[in-house]
């Protein structure tokens, strides 16, 4: 009986962990079978294998060397038009003292000048071109055309920038003198005198020279002229006759018209006299000037100073190569009979 309950009990305990394994197989199959289900990522770094090329060379045979990219040369930028240089030389003297002909006035000398640099340089554009000036400047105007015209017929290639010039000449025609009139005059002329100065009395004039707003000049075409006049110790007045005392000089160059005008500096010194000659002509001393103002040969503008030299000179102003056709002048109190009051006059400047 005994034997028999410790059986029962044994088959008991060996059944009831029988049944622990089979729960616990149970549940490891399920999770298991969980896990199965889930998708799983895995990320590895592969290494790509790139094949490199190695070229082996054949005997006698050089490898070819890689290509350079080209180099593309700067592309150039447009040219400035030049005046064509004049092939002959003679031609070339020519037409300089042609020039010079032409703004000393003598229109005769540089159209003969210019004929025979024509005669062996023929459709040179610098002649045509100076021939037409020359023909401008005397008022031929019809003659000017057609040395403008064969300049023009030349185009760029045989005439540079003179074909320009030709064209606006053709295009805007011939400006008169005369029309420039109010629109080109002289300023206050400013007097310094440096009583200081070493070798003699000296004056310094400053002679601004206005242009009006929007008006093309031609900067070779405008002259200054200055006629200095000094008193001797026996109160006469005398003009100069010796240029070599004053010295001219545009204050900037080329002109650029900067706020309206260009100044002219004229330095003006009177040399100490030996005893002998101010025994003989007396001592000098500044008096003033008479300044004048031309432009293609008309006179524009006249300044005299003090204000009695106006009437000193009678109403011909000195211009150009006419400073020496002044008469005797007469007495400070006494009028020339021919005198006009109603000539006109700019306000009298300080003499500082």
């Amino acid at each position: 009986m005994k034997v028999n309950r410790l059986f029962t009990l044994a088959c008991c305990g060996l059944g009831l962990m029988a049944f622990s394994q089979l729960i616990i197989a149970g549940l490891a199959l399920a999770v298991r079978i969980e896990e199965g289900r889930q998708v799983k990522i895995v990320e590895r770094e592969v290494e790509k294998l790139v094949p490199i090329r190695i070229s082996v060379p054949v005997a006698g045979v050089l490898p070819a060397k890689p290509r350079a990219k080209p180099v593309l040369p700067p592309v150039p930028e447009p040219e400035q038009l030049v005046t064509p240089a004049i092939a002959d030389p003679r031609s070339e003297l020519l037409v300089n003292e042609a020039r010079s002909a032409r703004v000393a006035s003598d229109m005769g000398a540089a159209i003969v000048k210019l004929e025979e640099a024509l005669g062996a340089s023929p459709g040179d554009p610098t002649v045509l071109y100076e021939l037409g000036m020359v023909h401008e400047t005397m008022g031929v105007y019809e003659k000017s055309t057609d040395y403008y015209e064969q300049v023009f017929q030349l185009g760029v290639s045989g005439a540079g920038n003179l074909y320009e010039a030709a064209a606006v000449k053709l295009r805007d025609g011939f400006e008169q003198p005369g029309d420039m009139l109010g629109k080109l005059a002289l300023g206050r002329v400013r007097i310094f005198k440096d009583a200081k100065a070493a070798g003699g009395e000296r004056v310094v004039l400053t002679v601004p020279v206005q242009k009006a707003p929007g008006q093309e000049v031609e900067a070779e075409e405008i002259e200054v002229a200055v006629t200095f006049f000094n008193k001797t110790d026996k109160n006469k007045i005398i003009q100069l006759e010796d240029n070599s005392w004053a010295v001219p000089s545009w204050v900037t160059l080329p002109f650029d018209w900067a706020g309206g005008e260009e100044s002219l500096r004229m330095n003006y010194q009177i040399p100490v006299l030996d005893q002998q000659t101010a025994h003989l002509f007396g001592e000098l001393t500044y008096y003033g000037q008479v300044v004048t103002l031309t432009y293609k040969g008309e006179v524009l503008d006249v300044q005299p100073w003090p204000r009695d030299l106006a009437a000193r000179i009678g109403q011909s102003a000195p211009t150009g190569n006419q400073l020496g056709d002044f008469t005797e002048f007469l007495g400070q109190d006494i009028l020339p009979p021919n005198f006009d009051p109603d000539i006109p006059l700019l306000n009298p400047l300080p003499n500082e």
